[in-house]
């Protein structure tokens, strides 16, 4: 076994540092986001805090504070989710409203920090790390919305966006630079779990002492090897369900289906009705998907009417169905 072979940071999140004398390591990245010292609060108990063998729930969230008392959250996230933006959002909104009782003034609401790291592809961008927040502009005049000195004074913050949430984004796989900065080195651990034998980093250097590969017990090495293979498994799954999604919208025959089509099958050789175009795709690609589309449509509207009372010879009737269709609506 190699020697200081280091675990993957999602993995030790997980499944190893769930004590408070570990909350340093997470402290540690934490900090160096956002440039000031933070404490952990709490490992969130949601169901993708689950301990599981099988990786099923691959999701981590972790609440911190700095030291005025705003809320940080922490996702780390391993496999794809199509809608990760809504997701992002909903994590600073639920935040909000956990985090205000009732009856209190919305002075009470804190600022939120939403930092995600992930360990697939979003988007596309030239940077591994991206950071956002709201800013109020003028329309007309470009300039920036200021507060008056009486509301700085009541609000307790110097500018709008000082209220508003703001996110980082984490594109661990982007990252190919050399380490230098404390920043650096922490990416080159999350892509590829190497820490320096000298690194002065606060985390990193209680992770190497603490998330070294030879120091887990054969149960744990055996667990986090499988984790390992899970990962390459869920990948080939999800390429299969992305094949999948577009073959069904293909042959629903939806007219987004056939635009992405023309410019995805160009791209990527996928079926026929994408890489000939949309004329061809209209008549050949697309037709049996909607005479299927069509069907499951009708034998749907038939069930609900059945749900309803209506007498089935009335929906046979009525819909024109078929023997099979007649078939499956009497089961």
């Amino acid at each position: 076994m190699q020697k200081n072979r280091f675990i993957r940071f999602d993995w030790a999140a997980k499944y190893m540092l769930r004590n408070k004398a570990d909350f340093v390591i997470f402290e540690g990245l934490i900090s160096e986001l956002v440039k000031e010292k933070v404490t952990i609060v709490e490992l969130l108990e949601s169901e993708s805090n689950k301990e599981s063998k099988d990786g099923k729930y691959n999701r981590v969230d972790i609440k911190a504070k700095n030291s005025k008392g705003e809320i940080i959250l922490v996702e780390i996230q391993q496999t794809r989710e199509l809608d990760y933006l809504q997701r992002m959002l909903y994590g600073v909104a639920r935040a909000v409203t956990e985090h205000i009782l009732g009856g209190q003034s919305y002075g009470h609401i804190r600022k939120i920090y939403s930092i995600n790291i992930l360990y697939f592809d979003l988007g596309q961008g030239a940077d591994y790390l991206y950071h956002g927040q709201t800013t109020l502009t003028g329309v007309h005049t470009d300039d920036t919305l200021q507060l008056t000195d009486y509301e700085r004074d009541d609000l307790h913050v110097l500018e709008p966006k000082d209220v508003f949430p703001e996110y980082f984004v984490i594109r661990v796989n982007e990252f190919d630079k050399l380490a230098v900065t404390p920043l650096e080195e922490w990416m080159q651990y999350l892509k590829d779990e190497y820490i320096k034998p000298d690194t002065k980093v606060p985390g990193l250097r209680e992770a190497r002492e603490r998330l070294e590969y030879l120091r887990m017990t054969p149960e744990e090495q055996q667990d986090y090897d499988f984790y390992l293979d899970t990962l390459v498994r869920d990948t080939d799954v999800m390429k299969t369900k992305i094949l999948e999604a577009e073959i069904k919208g293909r042959k629903k025959g939806l007219e987004e289906g056939r635009a992405q089509g023309l410019e995805e099958g160009k791209a990527q050789g996928l079926e026929e009705g994408r890489a000939e175009g949309i004329a061809e795709g209209k008549a050949q690609g697309l037709e049996e998907g909607r005479a299927e589309g069509r069907a499951e449509e009708r034998l749907a509207n038939a069930r609900n009417l059945k749900e309803n009372g209506v007498p089935i010879d009335v929906i046979v009737k009525s819909l024109g169905l078929t023997a099979d269709e007649m078939e499956q609506l009497s089961l």
